[in-house]
C-alpha cells in the first residue's frame, strides 16, 4: 500500500474484485428503475444482463450522481484512521458529481485540517476512467507521493482516449443526443454511430458507420492512428460493453493481432448500470492512451 488512500466512483467501470485486489475503495452512483432506486454496485444488485435485459424490454432507468453527504461519509472513514486521500472522479462534462467532492473535500478539510484529500476531475468515462485510475495505482504502489500522483494525473488525463459505438440508439435517443429522426434513420440504414469523448469530458458523435462489422473496423482503426507508438503501443488497453460480449471479444481479438506489445490482454469489462441507463444495450467502447484528445 502507497502512500495515501486512492478512491474513485462506481463509474469508472471495472470488475468489483479488480477494486479489491487493488485496494480502490470506490463510492456508488444510484439509479431508478421501475420505480425502486438501486445502487450501482457493479452487478451486485441487479445483474448486468439482467439490468440491460429490462432496458431492451422498455425500462427507463433514471440516474443520480453521488451527493455531497454521501462523499463526506465516504471519504471521513479514511480521514479519521489518519490517512489521506485523492479522489478521482466521473466526468465534469458527464455529471455534477466532480463539483459534489469538491464541496466535500472543503468540509471535512476543514473538519479533519491536518489530513490532505484532493479531488481530480477525470475528465473520462467507464472504463476510460477506469484506465486512469489504474495508472495512478501504479503510482501509488511506486509510493509516489499524493501531490505527484494528483499532477500525474492531472497531466495526463486527456490521454487517455475514449471511442464508442452503438449497434442500438433508443437510449441515445431517450437522453437527447442524437434526434428520433437520426435514430429512425439509423436503425433502418443500419447506422452505428462512432463517438468520443472530447477535451471537456463530453461525449460527441464523429461520424455514422454503415453496419458493425465496418464500426468495428473502424474503431480499431482510431487506436492504429492515436495510440501511443502506434502498432508499437505497449500500454494497457481495456474495453467496455453494454450486453454485447461478443461485439466487444471481435474488437478485442483484432486489437491483439495488430499490437503485439500490449502491456497484457485487453481487458474486457461491463458497462456499468449508471452509464449503461444513457446508453443502454449494444455499445462497445475502446480505452488505452494516445495523442492528447482535442476538439
Amino acid at each position: 500500500m502507497g502512500k495515501f488512500i486512492l478512491t474513485c466512483c462506481s463509474t469508472a467501470d471495472m470488475r468489483r474484485d479488480y477494486f479489491i485486489q487493488r485496494q480502490i475503495p470506490y463510492v456508488c452512483f444510484h439509479y431508478t428503475m421501475d420505480g425502486v432506486t438501486y445502487s450501482d454496485d457493479l452487478g451486485e444488485s441487479i445483474s448486468f444482463e439482467e439490468f440491460y435485459d429490462r432496458i431492451a424490454k422498455g425500462a427507463m432507468p433514471i440516474t443520480s450522481q453521488v451527493n455531497v453527504d454521501e462523499y463526506c461519509q465516504f471519504f471521513e472513514q479514511f480521514l479519521k484512521e489518519g490517512k489521506d486521500v485523492l479522489h478521482l472522479t466521473l466526468s465534469s462534462g458527464i455529471s455534477g458529481t466532480y463539483n459534489s467532492a469538491c464541496v466535500a473535500r472543503e468540509e471535512m478539510q476543514l473538519k479533519y485540517p491536518d489530513r490532505t484529500i484532493e479531488v481530480v476531475d477525470s475528465l473520462g468515462a467507464s472504463s476510460g476512467y477506469g484506465l486512469l485510475v489504474d495508472a495512478v495505482a501504479d503510482l501509488r504502489d511506486k509510493d509516489v507521493s499524493l501531490e505527484e500522483a494528483k499532477k500525474w494525473a492531472e497531466e495526463n488525463r486527456l490521454f487517455v482516449h475514449h471511442w464508442f459505438f452503438s449497434t442500438d440508439l433508443t437510449s441515445f435517443k431517450r437522453g437527447g443526443r442524437i434526434s428520433a429522426t437520426s435514430a429512425m434513420l439509423g436503425t433502418v440504414l443500419n447506422i452505428c454511430p462512432l463517438m468520443n469523448i472530447n477535451e471537456s469530458g463530453r461525449l460527441v458523435p464523429v461520424q455514422k458507420i454503415r453496419t458493425k462489422k465496418k464500426a468495428i473496423q473502424e474503431i480499431v482503426r482510431m487506436m492504429e492512428l492515436h495510440a501511443a507508438g502506434g502498432l508499437n503501443y505497449n500500454g494497457k488497453c481495456f474495453i467496455s460493453n453494454s450486453a454485447c460480449e461478443s461485439d466487444a471479444r471481435e474488437v478485442a481479438a483484432q486489437i491483439e493481432q495488430r499490437f503485439l506489445k500490449l502491456s497484457g490482454p485487453v481487458v474486457i469489462n461491463s458497462v456499468g448500470t449508471v452509464i449503461g441507463s444513457h446508453t443502454g444495450p449494444g455499445t462497445v467502447a475502446l480505452f488505452f492512451f494516445g495523442d492528447k484528445r482535442s476538439e
